[in-house]
């Protein structure tokens, strides 16, 4: 298939998007990561106190590698804590640290939306890799011999990629209600002062921007795909 602008109209959006996220994220998190709590406590502290309070003793806290590569799983109750926030006392770091203990918060208190997403990650990671080259193949075939054939292939690969969009939406109430509880529990547990809860707001607020940027991403590559093969009255020339 030969090069297509239309790509790059339908995606530039996204892209720039998650660039601009990408970068308020690094940014944010790089200058609170020199502000110190004055609380002392770093991200893994921190995490304990949410937890506790919370009465959660069944969750584990544990480093991990990478830089901001913070997770909770559920199915293990692991929260695992990249290195700059594990052991720093930074705002920056207990605002990742608190979201992410939010996250086992959700779990614990049974929160609807973390299940579904947790129900959609096989879904999700099927239809990512499998949605994408599925509709690659039928825009080729399209491009090649026409037909409505390769119109239906592209239609089967959307709706597979599809899946992909349903678990990233989903993520977006599930990520804002984390750093909600994160933003409040903090100040109330004594994490944070009310006058760090600034530079906190703006690692967290970053942070969610990108999952709303990688949802953008994948809908517009699939109204790219539909509209290419003429499945939302767009052309296929």
């Amino acid at each position: 298939m030969m090069f297509d602008p239309m790509y790059f109209v339908f995606l530039a959006p996204a892209f720039l998007l998650s660039i601009w996220a990408s970068f308020k994220t690094k940014s944010a998190f790089k200058k609170y990561s020199k502000v110190r709590t004055l609380s002392g406590q770093t991200g893994a502290q921190a995490a304990k106190t949410m937890l506790d309070r919370a009465g959660i003793r069944d969750v584990k806290i544990v480093p991990t590698k990478g830089v901001l590569s913070d997770h909770y799983n559920p199915v293990n109750k692991t929260l695992a804590l990249s290195e700059p926030v594990y052991g720093t006392p930074s705002v920056a770091a207990v605002g990742v640290a608190c979201h992410e203990a939010g996250h086992a918060i959700q779990h614990a208190k049974g929160y609807k939306a973390l299940g579904i997403r947790s129900m959609l990650v096989p879904t999700a990671n099927i239809g990512s890799k499998l949605g994408y080259f599925v509709m690659m193949i039928g825009l080729m075939l399209i491009f090649m011999s026409g037909g409505s054939a390769g119109a239906n292939v592209v239609l089967i690969g959307a709706v597979l990629f599809s899946a992909v969009l349903v678990f990233q939406i989903v993520t977006l109430p599930v990520e804002f209600d984390a750093s909600s509880r994160a933003k409040r529990l903090a100040v109330e547990y004594g994490i944070v002062l009310p006058q760090e809860r600034e530079g906190m707001d703006r690692v967290l607020n970053a942070a969610a921007l990108t999952y709303v940027a990688a949802a953008v991403s994948t809908l517009m590559t699939l109204l790219y795909f539909l509209a290419r093969a003429g499945l939302l009255g767009g052309s296929r020339d």
